[in-house]
């Protein structure tokens, strides 16, 4: 079977063909590559926010119960005094009558110091309640944003799905026609620069990628079609702005 022939302008066609569905696919790439970054990094910023949530409850939880136990305390403080009080009535000399006193004023200490303490983490629990509500709604407001982002990216893989199958398609067509040579250094070039853009048209003179001068005489050689020509200074493939101009991806 004979291999079909392309001539030089056919396989510069070819190639500004191919790099016009490569940019468009890049488009597609970054307009999805974005989002999917947001929606991890909400998930992550809303994980440490239920974290933090959940901390909180449990610090709440730990200053009820040392509330309770305060109480318990105070309870304890208080039946201990009523009975060395009864026990005051019946005292036989100045040492059971000063044992019993000390008694008295240590658990009278004990029950203050349990007050003080309740109060103290009963204003700590406060605080904590309060820094549980802003956590609860940064969480329903992160959500709220993840549940957007999630929407946006889901219609943005719908809406360009077809797209994406239909220019690798086309992708795929263009680079049969172009000889494998060339692919490489395409490819190469194209590897070379974050934009992506190893084949650009000559504007105002210039490279339409690094906008080095070009000279006429080889502007007007790149016009003829005759061979492939890079420009010196960044190796990009170099086109004409008319012939460019005259191949359209949609």
């Amino acid at each position: 079977m004979a291999v079909k022939e392309f001539s030089i302008e056919e396989k510069l066609v070819s190639l500004i063909r191919l790099q016009k569905i490569d940019s468009k696919m890049d488009e597609i790439r970054i307009l999805k590559g974005e989002l999917p970054m947001e929606v991890k990094d909400l998930e992550d910023e809303i994980e440490g926010l239920h974290a933090r949530q959940t901390r909180i409850e449990e610090e709440i939880n730990g200053v009820l119960e040392f509330i309770e136990q305060k109480k318990e305390i105070i309870k304890e403080a208080q039946a201990l005094i009523k009975k060395y009080e009864k026990q005051s009535e019946n005292v036989k000399n100045n040492r059971e009558f000063e044992a019993i006193n000390k008694e008295i004023e240590t658990q009278t200490l004990e029950e203050k110091l349990a007050e003080k303490n309740i109060k103290d983490a009963t204003e700590d629990m406060a605080e904590k309640a309060k820094q549980l509500e802003l956590a609860k709604k940064a969480v329903a407001a992160k959500e709220g944003n993840l549940a957007a982002k999630k929407s946006e990216l889901e219609k943005i893989i719908k809406e360009t799905e077809k797209e994406e199958k239909q220019f690798a398609k086309e992708m795929e067509e263009a680079r049969t026609e172009v000889e494998d040579r060339l692919l490489l250094s395409y490819d190469r070039i194209r590897n070379n620069f974050r934009n992506g853009l190893a084949v650009v048209p000559i504007e105002r003179d210039s490279c339409g990628g690094c906008f080095h001068a070009i000279p006429p005489q080889k502007q007007s050689e790149i016009k003829l079609h005759k061979k492939v020509m890079g420009c010196e200074n960044c190796g990009r493939i170099l086109v004409d702005a008319d012939l460019n101009d005259s191949i359209e991806v949609k």
